[in-house]
């Protein structure tokens, strides 16, 4: 049965805000998120439908406090919390949160790819 350790996965983004560490898991992708600092990375978000995340989390804060916000309301998560989140949200962080979460890996990549680019854009990536 396939696994991933935060330890072992290497370094994907390394960003004044946050580090993400990404494995491939069939058809799924557990990505180990680090958040260095309070963050709203909305502005990382536009160009995808809505300027939102199009892509469903399940996860485990592990560390600290995410706030994801919808159009009509927002849920915050707090350490050992779990949290299932629909399409269609944006994330707000405090410095020294972590999550752990599963996305769909196609749906995932496609999102990321536009992420990635807003963050060189900005000059937030490394």
């Amino acid at each position: 049965m396939p696994s991933a350790n935060r330890r072992t996965t290497p370094i994907a983004v390394d960003a004044d805000q946050i580090e993400g560490r990404y494995a491939q898991l069939a058809d799924y992708t557990v990505s180990f998120e680090t958040f260095k600092q309070d963050a709203d990375p909305a502005p990382y978000f536009v160009g995808l439908p809505g300027d939102r995340c199009p892509c469903a989390h399940w996860g485990v804060v592990t560390a600290g406090r995410l706030t994801l916000r919808w159009p009509d309301h927002a849920e915050t998560y707090v350490a050992g919390d779990a949290y299932y989140a629909p399409a269609g949200h944006l994330p707000l962080v405090t410095a020294g949160t972590s999550i752990v979460e599963f996305s769909a890996a196609a749906e995932l990549a496609a999102a990321m790819s536009v992420v990635e680019k807003n963050l060189l854009a900005s000059g937030a990536q490394r």
